[in-house]
């Protein structure tokens, strides 16, 4: 029987990742990068691009390197024990605004973007690996799933409700804001990745190919389930992706910044927050859904139905703060069906981990799990790519001028475009991203 507190434990490892690292990413970075930092909206689109095919390269072959490791700590864990304080440290370094011109810039969120996606990789996919090691019991692997959903959303709700809080706490210009608050959570983030570490069990050995070869990487060309998963977890990361990028974008254009009721500072963090508290109440009640329903496949496909219908409602709600609430409940209602599907997409990935351990003769748990990594960072990043371009075709202009300081304008003929465009991209584009992802779903050929 696995204790409470390892399952905390455990949970700490996505609330680091998850809930602090990845969300701020998700959600601030291309605000964050044409606004604040001063990138153009073509560099901030190719950066995401390129750090996607340094990802496609890295993610396999960590995965690998992981199944292989052996050490006293155990197979995974020790990535997350010495991975935790570099992970902490660029994180800090990503959201400082060096004084340099558009050149300089450029080479320092370059290089610091790609060293964090590295980072990232080292950490997150022995993360995502621990589940097919810690227990055989599929019911076990269901919970450690909701646990590690719940404190992602659990920490990413306390990450951005306090952000705008904190930032008038520390005061200053808002480059000098990000600064303070990314050595801040990056320190947190450490810490939580360290104790994840040192508080979780590898309790099965992983059936090891102890001599690298290719044949892992030619089989999951064969397994069907895993290519299936891949492009539904492709998917999901999509839907999330467009409505975290361009959420910050919404609030600032479209509803004018922040909007203030009954004393709440309403900015785009905190908008977003009432969606964490969601997915975090659901992603706990995901296992008692996944029963009632009768099987995750199920499960999965009601979750991405709830995500398609409310996202097409959201765009029909007048693009005005009156309506801040009437937003805010849609976006509720969204979450309801990411917090069931987030668990149940990390306990599938252990499902075609066994299966293709038991039809290959060993095991590539953490080359599986790295494609579960990976799909997340390729969603992510290539939605936050794309939400830059089709900005920058909208008419929306970013970029640092030669003294060094960030200029961003829209011409007056523009605004409605960009208005428009950004509209879309929280509403109709996650729509579309369901709909597909329903389709892959019904295919997908695991029935558990």
């Amino acid at each position: 029987m696995v204790k409470f507190s390892e399952k905390i434990g455990y949970a700490l490892g996505d609330a680091a990742a998850g809930g602090i690292t990845w969300k701020v990413m998700s959600i601030a970075f291309p605000l964050f990068f044409t606004n604040i930092f001063g990138l153009s909206v073509a560099d901030t689109a190719t950066l995401m691009l390129l750090a996607r095919m340094f990802d496609v390269v890295t993610d396999p072959l960590m995965g690998s390197l992981a199944d292989r490791t052996q050490s006293r700590w155990g197979t995974y864990r020790p990535w997350l024990i010495f991975g935790a304080v570099p992970l902490g440290l660029v994180f800090a370094l990503l959201l400082y605004t060096p004084e340099l011109g558009p050149v300089g810039k450029r080479i320092y969120a370059y290089t610091l973007y790609l060293l964090m996606m590295a980072v990232y990789t080292a950490v997150n996919v022995p993360y995502g690996s621990l589940l097919g090691v810690m227990t055989a019991d599929d019911n076990e692997k269901n919970q450690f799933s909701s646990y590690r959903m719940v404190g992602a959303y659990a920490m990413g709700f306390i990450t951005l409700l306090s952000f705008p809080y904190l930032q008038k706490m520390v005061g200053g210009s808002e480059a000098h804001q990000y600064a303070v608050l990314g050595a801040a959570l990056g320190g947190v983030a450490a810490l939580m990745t360290l104790a994840c570490g040192l508080m979780t069990k590898e309790r099965l050995k992983p059936v090891r190919a102890e001599k690298f070869s290719l044949r892992p990487f030619a089989d999951l060309v064969k397994n069907k389930p895993w290519i299936y998963l891949t492009l539904i977890g492709i998917c999901s990361n999509f839907f999330n992706g467009f409505r975290y990028a361009v959420a910050g974008y919404m609030l600032t254009y479209c509803l004018g910044g922040e909007v203030t009721v009954s004393g709440l500072i309403i900015n785009y963090t905190v908008f977003m927050t009432f969606g964490e508290v969601t997915c975090m109440i659901f992603g706990g009640l995901s296992p008692k859904f996944t029963q009632i329903v009768g099987s995750k496949k199920k499960a999965f496909i009601w979750s991405a139905v709830i995500c398609a219908v409310t996202s097409v409602g959201y765009f029909f709600i007048p693009m005005d703060p009156a309506y801040i609430w009437l937003m805010v409940a849609m976006v509720i209602l969204t979450s309801v069906g990411i917090g069931f599907y987030s668990p149940l997409l990390w306990s599938m990935y252990a499902d075609v981990a066994d299966y293709a351990t038991e039809k290959n003769g060993t095991s590539s748990t953490g080359l599986i799990f790295s494609s579960g990594t990976m799909s997340q960072k390729f969603g992510s990043a290539i939605s936050g790519a794309l939400v830059a371009l089709l900005l920058g075709m909208a008419g929306f202009i970013s970029g640092t001028n030669a003294d060094g300081q960030t200029v961003v304008t829209i011409a007056a003929e523009n605004m409605d475009s960009v208005k428009n465009m950004i509209w879309m991209l929280f509403s109709i584009f996650p729509a579309i991203i369901a709909l597909l992802m329903i389709l892959l779903v019904v295919k997908y050929p695991i029935k558990k």
